[in-house]
């Protein structure tokens, strides 16, 4: 199986924590050269500092907010124009708990512009180069409601859902470019996401963390919550040369929790 990414340069959102950094890690094992993005410059230096460096030995940070579209182009063109990126990872926290009739107008544009519209300048910024190279891989991290929405995410569901049509919109417009275009639907995953979505139900019902955990973990067949290893395991996976005839996919990685097929 031909997982060498060798030669390849990598572009991870949300590299800072979790499944970003994560996702970093695994890339660079297989060989990619890596930038880590995100908006906190010492984290990602860490991060960065810290990628395995045995077989590609430059590794970047790129420090940029994703709910800035025009800084985020600009920053992300100057870095590619002596960088070209043929592998995109599209990733970043999600929007507050809370039902979607009780948000507010400006809570969903807020989620539109970090996922929807950072994403698009994020391709569009990236694409000439995978163009270029007739190569690409652009792999969003989105979350399994864009199968089965989730209960008291009314945000984040309406845009994950948003992001989800847009891909399978991109996978079909770029696949005769050699470019594929998938997400990953993460389940639960031990990431500070995990932290505030546990906060916001121990809030808003009054149980104890132990139990709002014991609850969610009770609805997963695994019977546990995911490493963000084992998500970022798939995401490199769709990146190598080996998924090249994988394009306009949802793969869930959430422990066999969603009941729909």
């Amino acid at each position: 199986m031909d997982l060498d990414l060798t030669g390849r340069h990598a572009l991870v959102c949300g590299g800072s924590d979790g499944i970003g950094r994560a996702t970093a890690h695994e890339l660079a094992l297989l060989g990619a050269e890596v930038t880590v993005l995100a908006r906190r410059a010492d984290a990602l230096a860490q991060v960065r500092d810290a990628l395995p460096a045995e077989r590609c030995r430059t590794h970047h940070a790129l420090v940029v907010d994703m709910d800035d579209p025009g800084a985020l182009r600009a920053a992300v063109e100057m870095h590619v124009a002596a960088h070209p990126v043929q592998i995109l990872v599209n990733n970043t926290g999600g929007p507050p708990g809370g039902a979607a009739h009780a948000a507010a107008p400006e809570a969903f544009e807020s989620a539109f512009r970090r996922h929807l519209i950072g994403g698009q300048v994020l391709v569009q910024t990236v694409l000439p180069a995978m163009r270029a190279a007739r190569w690409g891989r652009i792999v969003n991290v989105v979350s399994t409601s864009v199968r089965e929405p989730i209960a008291n995410l009314g945000v984040s569901n309406t845009v994950r859902g948003a992001v989800a049509g847009w891909a399978k919109t991109l996978s079909r417009e770029l696949a005769s470019h050699g470019i594929t275009v998938n997400n990953v639907l993460p389940g639960y995953t031990r990431t500070g996401r995990i932290d505030a979505i546990v906060s916001e139900r121990v809030a808003r019902t009054g149980e104890s963390a132990e139990a709002v955990i014991a609850a969610m973990q009770a609805t997963v067949p695994a019977g546990r919550f995911a490493d963000a290893a084992e998500t970022a395991a798939a995401i490199a996976f769709l990146c190598a040369p080996a998924a090249a005839y994988i394009n306009g996919v949802s793969l869930p990685v959430d422990g066999g929790r969603m009941a729909s097929i």
